[in-house]
């Protein structure tokens, strides 16, 4: 902005010199000229009249040439030319030719009785031609036929005027540089409100609500300054509203989880013993028993993961993290749920990273049990690495090959209580009942807490393709994973991402 008002003032100075000189041009050229005509017109008329008074009509050539001998004389020198009828005679025997007395000028001195007079270019410099008919001084003053023209000089008005333009534009030089330091001087005072409310703007969209700027004046940027402390003094106290009832509400749902889970530690313990009798209960209370079990499991999970979602709202979880065996630690927890002959894996060995063995194993558990429970067989995991420049990474893909989620399920996947079951198919694989919409938001958020992140491709009825070994995405070899599935297109893909070292991290992979 400060070159724009610099240039601006710049070119203003410029248009502005530019028209005063081109007025004052004008208006001197047209002064001095006018002066000059007046002056050469109004005392050659008189010399004329005074030679003339003296003068025989009708003239021979002799006696016209001394008449415009005489009138030059009293003219100052200047070249006269005498016409009458045929004859012509000049004072100065080099102009005989006479072309600067045009025909126009001839005929408005033959038609009239007044001085007539016109600027023209002779031998490349200018002159003005003066023309005057001379008349009979008695009678009704008849045009004696004599008509008399001079040719004056005017390349000393010419020089003036050319003196006057290099005068007003050597001054210009001066005033552009008068403009460029006061656009400067304009620039300093207008922009430097300007540039400190742009901070002050920029540290307050950084997170910094207690940024205020000083007001000074009354003028537009005052008006502005005090806008901006007011919309931020809104903010800051929105910002303290919403974190006390987010505080709150982290603090409600974290209270009744833990109140909950005493009577849930009675009523799974009742609700086991009831299971334990089913087949010895009528059919209906049978079923009744193990709905009650499988809703009180159910309502156990959801209090488990609230609970785990609080802590990471209130920052209170750490990692535990040491040297791991990868491939050991997701074959575990396939087998602890029992998920080893419905899951086709691909995990080379010796893979190790430092992470935090339990959190893995919640991410596992999320990632494969939603493929299982939504998705169609065959579920693969795959486990590989990839470099993307200095940095290595651990990729973890769980891919089933039902529908897919559409894009728009995509964007939502990993938000807290959605659930996108009418864009998947429950499958027969379903024997845990229906998720609390919180797995893949804690899984997300264990990925987090390690430095990584989890990625989710597939569209819905048809395959995003499998990723090369430092694609970080997609199916990461799921469809021949295990030999058998080539061919067939994956549905949904969750990738989890981690750093193979955490920068920073002191424990060793042993």
């Amino acid at each position: 902005m400060r070159v724009r008002l610099v240039l601006t003032f710049v070119v203003v100075a410029l248009l502005s010199a530019a028209t005063a000189t081109a007025l004052a041009y004008r208006d001197a050229r047209t002064a001095v000229l006018q002066r000059t005509q007046n002056a050469t017109v109004k005392d050659f008329r008189a010399q004329v009249g005074t030679v003339a008074a003296d003068f025989d009509l009708p003239p021979d050539q002799e006696s016209l040439s001394r008449f415009a001998a005489k009138v030059s004389e009293r003219v100052g020198g200047r070249t006269v030319v005498a016409r009458y009828r045929s004859l012509s005679a000049t004072s100065d025997t080099f102009a005989e030719s006479t072309p600067w007395i045009t025909s126009g000028l001839r005929a408005s001195v033959m038609a009239g009785d007044a001085t007539v007079f016109q600027r023209v270019r002779w031998r490349g410099e200018p002159h003005l031609v003066v023309g005057t008919p001379v008349r009979y001084v008695d009678g009704d003053r008849r045009a004696s036929g004599l008509e008399v023209y001079t040719l004056t000089d005017l390349r000393a008005e010419s020089a003036d005027t050319a003196a006057l333009i290099d005068s007003v534009r050597d001054g210009t030089v001066p005033v552009v540089l008068l403009a460029a330091v006061l656009a400067l001087l304009a620039a300093g005072t207008v922009l430097r409100p300007v540039r400190t409310l742009g901070r002050a703007t920029r540290e307050l969209a950084s997170g910094d609500l207690g940024t205020r700027v000083e007001v000074t004046g009354n003028d537009e940027l005052a008006d502005l300054a005090r806008t901006f402390n007011e919309t931020a003094d809104a903010l800051q106290a929105s910002d303290a509203e919403l974190r006390e009832q987010e505080a709150k509400a982290r603090r409600f749902v974290a209270d009744v989880s833990h109140e909950l889970r005493t009577p849930l530690a009675a009523m799974t313990m009742v609700a086991t013993v009831l299971e334990e009798d089913a087949d010895r209960l009528p059919p209906d209370a049978a079923r009744a028993a193990r709905t009650v079990g499988a809703e009180t499991a159910r309502l156990a999970r959801l209090v488990e993961d609230l609970m785990e979602i609080s802590r990471f709202d209130a920052k209170a979880v750490r990692l535990n993290a040491a040297g791991t065996d990868l491939a050991a630690t997701v074959r575990a927890s396939l087998a602890l749920r029992g998920w080893t002959d419905r899951v086709r894996a691909d995990l080379p060995e010796g893979l190790r990273a430092v992470v935090d063995r339990r959190r893995i194993d919640v991410i596992v558990a999320n990632l494969v049990g939603n493929a299982l429970r939504h998705g169609a067989p065959p579920v693969t995991v795959t486990l590989r690495t990839s470099r993307t420049g200095e940095e290595e990474w651990v990729l973890l893909s769980v891919a089933d090959h039902g529908p897919g989620l559409p894009p728009e399920v995509r964007e939502r996947v990993f938000d807290r209580f959605y659930k996108a079951d009418s864009a998947r198919t429950r499958g027969a694989a379903d024997d845990s009942g229906q998720g609390s919409g919180l797995g893949t938001a804690i899984a997300l958020e264990n990925a987090r807490l390690h430095g990584g992140t989890i990625e989710v491709t597939g569209g819905s009825g048809a395959a995003d393709g499998d990723a090369d070994a430092d694609g970080g995405t997609g199916t990461a070899g799921a469809p021949g994973a295990s030999g058998g599935g080539r061919g067939v297109p994956p549905g949904a893909v969750f990738t989890l991402r981690l750093p193979l070292r955490r920068p920073g991290e002191d424990t060793e992979c042993g």
